[in-house]
């Protein structure tokens, strides 16, 4: 974990000895990496690491690659004489939701999130609704290196099961009231992705003036400047439609960035500044505690301990911040990208259930998200850039690059405890993730400009 005044060199998300696995499942270009060969293995090894009982339900983001990579699943799941339950288009929550709703023995999501169109994934679920164990990644992972042949498929064992996806809408308006968002008007950019499944539809049910924009599955376009990543063409439709808000889904809608009428980015931050801070004033916020990501800005982290709280971070990734919360019994917690997990639905992160958690207290309080994006903090300059990085390039190498050591000693120096700067490598790209955050904007670009061109001169 990186201190809050402290600087940090390292790949966080994978362990030593995961090959395929990294941050968040398996993910990479659905051609070169997501072979036929290797999806129907990751299937088949599912398997053996699944309870024995039971189906296996695998749903789908609208990427071109779904159809492909389902089929060649359900023949790995088929050689072990698993049924495999087909859901179709979903929100990855829909997964683990249903999981627990009807005893099935696991689940797979097919998607790469906020990746582009070309790219894919494989996010793998346990009995228990819960991502599985590092310990099962790795006997997986094993399994997938090692040159072992599967068994031919033993039948047909697949049924559809789409209208399940009934009761993941169902479980979405429970404890909301019919009406609650009568005739306000909101947009959601639903991404081309799995948010065009229901998105829309459940906004309406509660009375809500709906304009949507990318809001049919189109898997060339899923992710394309639209979504949580590209925020620009959600802010041009709430101020063109006068609307009182407006949320951005990623392609598999297991986060969001909501935006404001004045056109503010209300972030995962700001997500859960405020609606921490809502449930602090109901008395529901254990030990006043929220679990955040190191890469959490540090304006909300000294806002929210002025307010009486205590910031805990953790790694990037929702599974740490997942483990940290189990750990603590806290109540809510996520990351900077929209990514929020709370105890509503079991800390699983969901972005359809944050939308409209934050709609629900809006109109609860009888005022704007604007008016309530008022009362959140200031956040500190932070810039974050992607520098492609050959796989080659280890931790280490970068761990032990003086020049770039002594040139973030100094910028630390200079900072203080009013600074921070992280450098990691991803773990679902191959990029090196740089953030620099200070009180002054101007030292904010100019250390970036100064570390990020040093790594482009040793490891380019």
């Amino acid at each position: 974990m990186v201190a809050k005044d402290g600087a940090h060199i390292g790949n966080q998300s994978k362990k030593k000895g995961l090959f395929f696995f990294g941050t968040d499942g398996i993910r990479g270009n659905a051609e070169t990496l997501l072979t036929n060969q290797l999806v129907r293995k990751i299937g088949f090894f599912c398997s053996q690491i699944l309870p024995k009982n039971g189906p296996v339900l695998i749903g789908h983001d609208s990427r071109s690659s779904n159809e492909r990579i389902s089929s060649a699943l359900t023949s790995g799941f088929s050689s072990a004489g698993r049924e495999v339950w087909l859901l179709g288009l979903c929100p990855t929550p829909a997964i683990p939701m249903l999981i627990k709703k009807h005893n099935i023995a696991g689940g797979i999501m097919i998607s790469a999130s906020h990746n582009p169109p070309e790219d894919n994934g494989i996010k793998i679920f346990d009995a228990t609704g819960e991502k599985i164990s590092v310990k099962k990644q790795e006997i997986i992972d094993t399994s997938l290196q090692e040159e072992n042949k599967i068994p031919s498929q033993k039948g047909d064992f697949c049924k559809q099961r789409q209208t399940l996806l009934k009761d993941y809408e169902n479980s979405l308006l429970e404890n909301i009231d019919t009406q609650i968002l009568n005739n306000i008007p909101i947009v959601l950019d639903l991404c081309w992705g799995s948010a065009t499944s229901c998105g829309e539809k459940i906004f309406q049910s509660l009375g809500a003036k709906v304009t949507s924009i990318n809001s049919v599955p189109n898997g060339e376009r899923i992710n394309v400047n639209c979504g949580s990543t590209h925020l620009q063409a959600l802010r041009k439709a709430i101020l063109e439609t006068n609307s009182e808000m407006g949320f951005a889904f990623d392609g598999d809608a297991d986060r969001i960035i909501a935006i404001d009428r004045r056109g503010r980015i209300i972030d995962g931050d700001h997500i859960l500044y405020l609606w921490g801070s809502n449930l602090q004033e109901k008395d529901a916020l254990r030990e006043q505690r929220l679990v955040a990501t190191v890469m959490s800005n540090l304006g909300f982290e000294k806002a929210w301990i002025k307010n009486g709280g205590t910031l805990e971070r953790t790694s990037v990734g929702d599974k740490y911040v997942h483990k940290a919360m189990v750990k603590t019994k806290a109540s809510l917690g996520g990351e900077q990208s929209g990514h929020i997990l709370s105890t509503i639905n079991g800390l699983c992160g969901d972005g359809l259930l944050t939308a409209l958690q934050l709609s629900k207290i809006c109109a609860q309080k009888k005022i704007s998200l604007s008016e309530w994006r008022n009362e959140s903090f200031d956040p500190y300059p932070q810039k974050l850039i992607n520098i492609p990085l050959s796989n080659y390039i280890t931790s280490k190498r970068l761990e032990n690059c003086k020049r770039l050591n002594n040139s973030i000693k100094n910028a630390q120096l200079q900072m203080g405890n009013d600074g921070r700067i992280l450098i990691r490598k991803s773990g679902t790209e191959p990029v090196l993730r740089v953030m620099v955050e200070a009180k002054d904007k101007l030292l904010v670009n100019s250390f970036l400009s100064e570390i990020s061109q040093i790594i482009y001169d040793e490891f380019s």
